[in-house]
Order: structure tokens, then C-alpha cells, then sequence
């Protein structure tokens, strides 16, 4: 049967001649939804957005709060960085909303450097991931450097602090605004781990999205803050804005540049990672062959991309996993042990040129 009126087998005049019971009426023209009219309604507008960070409730007549604990979070919660622990493919973690709340004046300079302190500790915690800090607003280049000495007095090679403040676009606004450092560092990080690599320093790259920064730094505010961790961001002629440091916050001198820690973090998970398949193997001089030969295989291409320091793999690199990394008590235990010793490239911070003068006058350049 069919629903046209024009078909021979519509379904009403079918029903009507087979059927005794059932009964069917054609429904009414007038039951269609009519086409409204075209006219213009005003919206009510939208209820304001919530802050950012939530606030503590504070006596009457005083200023809301907001605890470091809602920063740092708890692991078991997956709440605040904490929760990141959880997470194994993170290698930077950043929190430019504590300087948020610090300008709102939620949280003190003691707060500030509690979360901080707790996310240094967490990166050590975690051991593959590096800390991006920030300092308070509006420092000069004295203040800075005493802040970064005396107030917070961090030393970690997980961690980095940049300077100064960047002023952004805002295009809710549409106008500029100062910003942490940070999230655009995290940027800069991610864009040249893609470009060239992990074992290449962060630095004199350009900060995309930065219309001008906070202060500009001179030569001499360079030199007296980068030795003791602080990367500078400047701002130079037809160059535009460029990160110009590449050092982490520790005193150690072996850990002094950023990419050589991040590298080795690099180098420990990706190792990890492509040897899970010696789990459960019997523990015997061919498995320590095949560890040698697949860890070296992964070395000598990082050797061929440039970074590792050497003219020879030989020069770059050693993988020992022998009898004596691997002594009869290791055995016992269940464990193998491989020895990995490498040479990373350093970035070429200080570049000399040296002009002597020939005794006919001429001139020699040398690097």
C-alpha cells in the first residue's frame, strides 16, 4: 500500500474496503507548522566566567585566598600538577596561572615560591621532565637578579626561569597585555625539539605572538644575569624577539645547559622504551650482545644527526654490558645492567673573534 492520494493502492481507500474495524482519516492542511515571521530578538548577555583560580573563603572585610595545595594538587586526585605523575609522555610542565593569581593578589610572594618549590620537586620527582619558571612582574634587572639569588634561591637542573615579562595580543580585547614568560617558552621548546631537535639549545629563536616585552635588556644586564641561570628575552634590531639563553637554574657545571639535561631525558625514555623487550629474557652473554647492538644502533644515529660530540662513534659514544656491569649477584637478582656513557653537543654560547695584525699591514680573522 501506498501513502499518495494518486496511487491506486493508497492506504485510506485500502483500508476502507478490506476493513470492518480500523478506520483512517486524512489529516488536516491546517495541522502543518507555519513559517514564523522574519523579525529580531535581543539576547540577554552571558553571565560572567568564572575566575580562574578558585578562591578560599576569607573573613569579613578580607581578601579571598587561594592555597599552594590547589597548585601542587595530589597524584592519587589527578588534581594540580601533581596529577601529571600519572602521565609519562610530559616534558615540561609550566604554571603561568600562579602569576595570575599573584597579580590578583590571591596569593603572596611565599606562595609563590612554595608552588614553585613544589614543581621543581615534582619534575626531580619524576626525573624526564623540566620546570619552566617565572618571575614576579615588574622587576628591573637588579631586582631579578636579587630575586633570583637571595628570595628564591632555586637550584635544580630541572628547571629554567626566563625574563623578562612578554607583551602579547589579547584578541578578546584587543589590546596588549603583559604575560608570564613561560607558556611562550614552552612554545619555543616544542618548535625546536620538532625543527631541529632536542639536543639543540633553545635559544635565539623567535617568540611568535610577542608584540614587545616587558623591559629591554642590555648587553651588560646579559652578562650579569645569564651565569647565574637567568635566560634573558630581547629584543633586537631587524632580528625581532629572540630568546637569548639556553641554561638551566643548577650550580652543577655538568648540568649547566638546558638542551645537554633535556637531551639526556631524552635519551633515558627512548632507551627505556625501545628495550622493553629485554623484560623476562634469559639473562645470559646473548641478550647483553643484543642490548649492545640496539642500544649502539640508536647511538650512532643520534652521532650521524649531529648530537653528539666526536668525529667517530668511538668518540661519541660507549655501551658496555659485559660480565662486569652484569656480575653472578646481578644475576641472581633478576637485573641487567648496560652502561651508557655519551658526549652531547654544548651550545656555542660565547662566540670570540680574534683580529691580529700582520706586520704588512694586512689583517688575519680567526674563530
Amino acid at each position: 500500500m501506498s501513502a499518495k492520494k494518486t496511487a491506486r493502492n493508497y492506504v485510506v481507500t485500502q483500508v476502507k474496503q478490506r476493513s470492518k474495524v480500523i478506520a483512517l482519516e486524512e489529516a488536516a492542511a491546517g495541522g502543518q507548522v507555519a513559517r514564523p515571521e522574519v523579525q529580531t530578538v535581543t539576547l540577554a548577555p552571558p553571565a560572567p566566567a568564572p575566575a580562574a583560580v578558585p578562591a578560599t573563603a576569607a573573613p569579613s572585610g578580607a581578601a579571598p585566598r587561594v592555597e599552594t595545595a590547589q597548585f601542587i594538587g595530589d597524584s592519587a586526585d589527578r588534581t594540580g600538577f601533581g596529577g601529571l605523575e600519572a602521565l609519562d609522555e610530559i616534558n615540561m610542565v609550566a604554571v603561568p596561572d600562579l602569576m595570575a593569581a599573584y597579580q590578583q593578589g590571591l596569593i603572596d610572594e611565599e606562595q609563590v615560591k612554595a608552588v614553585q618549590l613544589g614543581l621543581i620537586a615534582h619534575c626531580e620527582l619524576m626525573g624526564d621532565r623540566m620546570a619552566i619558571i617565572d618571575p614576579p612582574p615588574s622587576l628591573n634587572a637588579r631586582q631579578v637578579r636579587q630575586w633570583r639569588q637571595e628570595t628564591a634561591g632555586y637550584d635544580s637542573r630541572y628547571a629554567a626561569l626566563y625574563y623578562p615579562w612578554i607583551k602579547s595580543f589579547d584578541p578578546a580585547t584587543g589590546q596588549a597585555v603583559l604575560v608570564p614568560p613561560s607558556g611562550h617558552m614552552a612554545g619555543v621548546w616544542a618548535r625546536n625539539d620538532s625543527e631541529r631537535g632536542v639536543h639543540k639549545a633553545p635559544a635565539n629563536e623567535i617568540v611568535r605572538g610577542a608584540v614587545d616585552l616587558e623591559l629591554q635588556i642590555t648587553r651588560g644586564e646579559q652578562d650579569l644575569l645569564n651565569p647565574i641561570g637567568v635566560n634573558c628575552i630581547r629584543a633586537f634590531p631587524g632580528r625581532g624577539i629572540r630568546v637569548w639563553g639556553a641554561r638551566t637554574m643548577a650550580s652543577d657545571p655538568a648540568w649547566r645547559y638546558l638542551n645537554v639535561r633535556r637531551y639526556f631525558n631524552y635519551l633515558e625514555e627512548s632507551i627505556l622504551i625501545g628495550t622493553q623487550w629485554v623484560v623476562f629474557e634469559p639473562n645470559d652473554h646473548a641478550l647483553w650482545a643484543r642490548i649492545r647492538r640496539n642500544v649502539s644502533a640508536f647511538l650512532v644515529n643520534e652521532w650521524r644527526s649531529g648530537a653528539l660530540f666526536g668525529q667517530r662513534p668511538e668518540d661519541a659514544f660507549y655501551v658496555k654490558c659485559d660480565e662486569e656491569t652484569n656480575p653472578a649477584e646481578s644475576v641472581d637478582l633478576g637485573r641487567v645492567v648496560c652502561e651508557i656513557g655519551i658526549a652531547p653537543v654544548k651550545p656555542a654560547e660565547f662566540v670570540v673573534f680574534r683580529l691580529a695584525q700582520f706586520s704588512g699591514g694586512g689583517g688575519e680573522l680567526e674563530e
